[in-house]
């Protein structure tokens, strides 16, 4: 009997949006201390780098899996990669020395425009050496078809230590497993859906055994998918950044002060997402006047991801988010305004369990075809439903490592879908958010433009909260940033 796992509906669909100009791979670029990885010629030794990470896989045996798929049906598969080859994932390039942060992103966007190869495990990682001030980058990028935020949060922290380890440990020997036959993958499909239709109608026995509270929750979930199905039919605002979009890619980094945000998520009230949301409505308020493409509706809509991990599976592959859309104020109104109708939408989405419809619409794609699916697909990239993504992972508090080099920042990428310029996304890491933003190329003057507009707009809801910037502080990490 040959080994094979199924994909889920949601983690399918990320194949689906995937385009030659939309890849659908999540990365992250991480600075380290490169002085405990130097060999003996003075170099980076990445023949060590690569070793360490090809014993970490062990805990991550989706990265030596590839795709398949079932006959006739086309339901993608993960089997063990046959041919599995470390030098095939991680690469090794450098910057002309000393190189600085805005060549690294310059490079790190040029790595981030190459699809992953779909007839090998889809990750890749990237050492970048040639840094000023002893440092180097490790970029990573995933296809989003086998990780979400918290997952890509796992994921770093199986590559990575919370020691400054220095010695090496060797990878196990490791033997895949065999492919399973087409005849094994029908039938088992086939019973698969059978079962399906059993533990459904199980179900519905149950229910009629407690028809008082199962109306109840039939009533509340209904009503839930039907507000976001109207919240979805409806196209969002027209903006800059709405429009077909082409291959190549720019991004831009930021840095805030991770117990300054919450000193004013406290003093505001609400959530530190509350925040970041009412942060990049401001930004995006003072770009969009500037431009003159303030939308006549006066709001744009977020799409947030929200996760709906339990804690057993908080190590697991896959997808396991939904979603809200948000809609945010950027005409007219103050940041402290902007702040509370963000607060109180938040929660109404929360009240009316939003989250909990995506999460039954998602969890349906498991039973549905990859035809019906993809069309679904198609139809959710030529519509605008949402005008950018912006997703707040929470990342380790403790310092990591790489063998000895101390991790010093991780600045997260999300993948474009189609008609969808830009995208942000946050991450902590120990006493800072990291910001990274992802731009089309043609969007390239808008991005740089919009990094500026939110430590503006950070400014400013500091100030409501009667906290203000330290001297200089938004300006040199800023000028850090995006030069």
């Amino acid at each position: 009997m040959g080994h094979y796992e199924r994909l889920s509906g949601l983690d399918e669909a990320f194949l689906d949006f995937e385009t030659p100009s939309a890849y659908m791979h999540v990365a992250v670029t991480a600075l380290f201390e490169a002085a405990p990885l130097r060999g003996a010629d003075g170099g980076l030794d990445a023949d060590r780098v690569r070793r360490h990470l090809e014993s970490r896989l062990d805990r991550l045996p989706r990265f030596r899996q590839r795709l398949a798929y079932v006959p006739l049906l086309a339901d993608a598969l993960w089997v063990d990669d046959q041919h599995f080859d470390i030098n095939a994932h991680v690469r090794h390039t450098s910057l002309p020395r000393p190189g600085n942060d805005e060549q690294l992103r310059q490079r790190s966007a040029e790595i981030l425009e190459r699809p992953l190869d779909r007839r090998r495990p889809l990750w890749e990682a990237w050492i970048i050496e040639g840094l000023a001030d002893d440092r180097f980058a490790l970029l990573v990028k995933v296809h989003h078809c086998m990780v979400d935020g918290i997952a890509g949060i796992g994921m770093l922290a199986c590559l990575l230590s919370t020691e400054a380890e220095t010695h090496e440990t060797a990878a196990c020997a490791w033997v895949p497993r065999p492919h399973p036959t087409e005849r094994e993958l029908l039938r088992d499909e086939f019973t698969r859906r059978l079962r399906g239709m059993a533990d459904a109608g199980t179900g519905v026995v149950r229910s009629l055994g407690q028809p008082t509270e199962t109306s109840r929750e039939l009533r509340s979930t209904a009503a839930a998918i039907w507000r976001l199905a109207r919240s979805g039919s409806n196209a969002a605002p027209p903006t800059p950044f709405n429009r077909p979009i082409g291959p190549h890619r720019d991004v831009a980094w930021l840095t805030l002060d991770l117990e300054r945000v919450k000193q004013v998520k406290r003093r505001l009230g609400g959530t530190v997402n509350d925040l970041v949301l009412a942060v990049v409505a401001g930004g995006l308020s003072r770009l969009l006047s500037r431009s003159g493409d303030m939308p006549a509706e006066g709001w744009v809509r977020i799409a947030v991801p929200v996760s709906t991990r339990t804690p057993n599976e908080a190590g697991d592959p896959g997808n396991r988010v939904s979603i809200w859309m948000v809609p945010v104020p950027v005409a007219g109104a103050s940041g402290r305004r902007r702040h509370r109708v963000i607060q109180r939408r938040t929660a109404e989405l929360k009240a009316q369990r939003q989250a909990v419809a995506a999460e039954v619409l998602t969890r349906a794609a498991d039973w549905t075809g990859a035809a019906l699916r993809g069309l679904a697909v198609r139809l959710v990239s030529d519509a605008r439903i949402y005008n950018l993504i912006v997703t707040n992972v929470p990342g380790p508090p403790m310092p990591l490592y790489l063998l000895g080099g101390r991790m010093l920042a991780a600045y997260p990428h999300l993948p474009l879908f189609e008609n969808q310029g830009l995208g942000m996304a946050l991450l902590s890491y120990q006493s800072t958010l990291h910001v990274g933003l992802t731009a089309d190329w043609e969007r390239r003057d808008l991005l740089h433009q919009l990094t500026s507009d939110l430590m503006a707009a950070f400014g400013e809801l500091s100030a409501a909260a009667g906290i203000g910037l330290p001297s200089g502080l938004g300006r040199r990490r800023f000028a850090g940033a995006a030069a």
